[in-house]
C-alpha cells in the first residue's frame, strides 16, 4: 500500500502523529528519517515507546532512506515517513525521487528568526526557500496539523 503520509514534524513520533494521523491512516510502520536518531539507540527506544503495539518503527539516515524510497513506495505495508526538518526532505527529493508526492508540513516550531505562519508552523527565510525547492522537485506541499484540520497550500504558507 506504500507510503500513506510524508510528514515534516520536529517532534517526529508523538500524539498528533500516532493518534491523530495514525488512527485515520492505520499505518503498519513508521519510517523515521533522521541522521541523529538513526545513530542513537536510546533515542530509538524512546520513540518506539510512543507507537502502538503491533506497529513497526524503522530509523534511517537520509542517505540510506533515499535508496529505500522506491521499495517503500511499492511495499504492501502502509507507512508514514517522518523527518524532523525540511532539509531532510529536500535531500530525499533531490533529482525528482519524490515527484508527484504530497508533503505534509505539520510541526516546525518557534525559534530565533522564524515567524508564525500557523499556530503549529513557524518559518524563516531559509525554510521558505527550501519549500520552494521542494516544490520545484515535484512535491505538492501543504500544512495540516491533524487530519480534520484545514489544509493550507504552499501559496498560503509563503504569503
Amino acid at each position: 500500500m506504500s507510503i500513506v503520509l510524508y510528514r515534516v514534524d520536529e517532534r517526529l513520533i508523538h500524539g498528533q502523529v500516532v493518534v491523530g494521523w495514525g488512527s485515520q491512516l492505520r499505518p503498519d510502520r513508521y519510517l523515521v528519517v533522521d541522521a541523529a536518531v538513526a545513530a542513537s539507540e536510546w533515542e530509538q527506544e524512546l520513540y518506539e515507546l510512543g507507537v502502538p503495539e503491533g506497529t513497526g518503527v524503522e530509523f534511517w539516515s537520509p542517505e540510506d532512506a533515499r535508496g529505500m524510497l522506491s521499495s517503500w513506495d511499492e511495499s504492501d505495508l502502509r507507512s508514514v515517513l517522518l523527518a524532523r526538518d525540511l532539509d531532510t526532505f529536500l535531500e530525499l527529493a533531490n533529482g525528482g525521487t519524490l515527484e508527484g508526492k504530497a508533503l505534509n508540513v505539520g510541526g516546525l516550531h518557534l525559534r530565533e528568526g522564524r515567524e508564525e505562519i500557523l499556530p503549529y508552523l513557524f518559518l524563516d527565510p531559509s525554510d521558505r526557500d527550501t519549500l520552494r525547492s521542494l516544490e520545484s522537485e515535484g512535491l505538492s506541499i501543504s500544512a495540516q496539523d491533524l487530519p480534520g484540520s484545514p489544509k493550507v497550500g504552499l501559496e498560503g504558507l509563503l504569503a
